[in-house]
């Protein structure tokens, strides 16, 4: 397949014409822009790499380090310093978790809706939404300030395709069932245009694949794509069946019945989806039970039916982040 696949290309542009899409694109090796007429597009680029950056009355002026999770490297970097988090997804939680381990002094998460809720330590506390930054004192709406040395943004990710036009640009919110995408792939207002790993994830690229999978079947005639009406049906019973789940553990069954569903209709080799939810479902539950310390457990492959070892020291303790000391035995 190599040979079939032109590497170093950039896409500057993609357009409705005659016949397909136009494509222009950059050969970054030779230095050279091409334009090429296509049939179809799949646009396999995520949407977890351009930060969505607020911007808070004060942060003009802080003269500590403002960050987003994107240009997290180091934990070490916060030793001994106050640090404030805005956010409450997996990066709010890592992030902070691993500035903790590291010795911050202090670790404070503001939330917009609802605090994660978990057993932090004594040095963590969560607080309501941050309203203004004076200085280096950060103030919260519930009246509540303190003292911060450094504030990340635990704060998402946007869609952002800046080769597409409008009127082919995906507008979704990061969930579950993504905006305009019939089987969340198909792209409902121009339909020979795909759109791969858009959703928000618990299963990632197993759903991937799957969908890969679907995509390929429908361009090449195996899975009809449906009128438009029929379509955006689909599209709407996605998202009232997403709106009405009460819980992570709906909605890791939710995935988990969508990735099934694409397994279903193509020849992609099958996994046991269940037992893969119940990895979740376990996983989920450690993580209230202890959130410092559901890192110690091991979780059985759906694929193998092997449970990983415990590792070798306690995940508080283990301050070699090395890939050499991970794989010690």
């Amino acid at each position: 397949m190599r040979d079939w696949i032109q590497f170093d290309t950039i896409v500057r542009d993609v357009r409705k014409v005659p016949g397909g899409f136009g494509v222009t694109a950059r050969d970054a090796v030779a230095d050279t822009e091409t334009r090429s007429v296509f049939d179809h597009v799949v646009v396999a680029t995520g949407h977890f790499s351009v930060p969505n950056v607020p911007e808070y009355p004060g942060f003009e002026g802080f003269n500590g380090r403002i960050l987003h999770a994107h240009d997290f490297r180091d934990a070490r970097e916060f030793a001994d310093k106050d640090i404030l988090i805005l956010g409450t997804s997996y990066s709010a939680e890592d992030i902070g978790s691993q500035c903790w381990k590291y010795g911050c002094k202090s670790v404070t998460v503001a939330h917009r809706t609802a605090p994660m809720g978990y057993d932090w330590p004594e040095n963590w506390q969560e607080v309501p939404k941050l309203d203004r930054v004076e200085g280096r004192v950060a103030h919260f709406i519930d009246g509540s300030s303190k003292p911060v040395d450094a504030i990340i943004l635990c704060t998402g990710y946007k869609h952002h395709f800046p080769f597409l036009p409008d009127d082919l640009r995906l507008k979704t919110a990061n969930r579950l069932a993504a905006a305009d995408l019939y089987k969340g792939v198909v792209y409902v207002p121009e339909p020979r245009l795909f759109y791969l790993g858009m959703q928000e994830q618990w299963y990632t690229f197993n759903m991937f694949d799957a969908q890969a999978w679907g995509v390929r079947d429908a361009i090449l005639g195996r899975i009809a794509r449906p009128d438009a009406a029929t379509m955006a049906r689909d599209v709407k019973a996605r998202e009232d069946a997403e709106d009405a789940l009460e819980d992570d553990y709906g909605c890791i069954a939710y995935q988990g019945a969508y990735t099934q569903e694409l397994i279903d209709e193509t020849d992609y080799p099958s996994f046991d989806i269940e037992a893969a939810n119940q990895a979740f479902y376990a996983w989920k539950k450690h993580k209230k039970k202890g959130i410092m310390a559901f890192r110690d457990h091991g979780y059985t492959s759906p694929m193998t039916g092997t449970k990983a070892p415990t590792h070798h020291t306690p995940w508080v303790d283990a301050l070699d982040d090395s890939l050499e000391d991970y794989l010690r035995v």
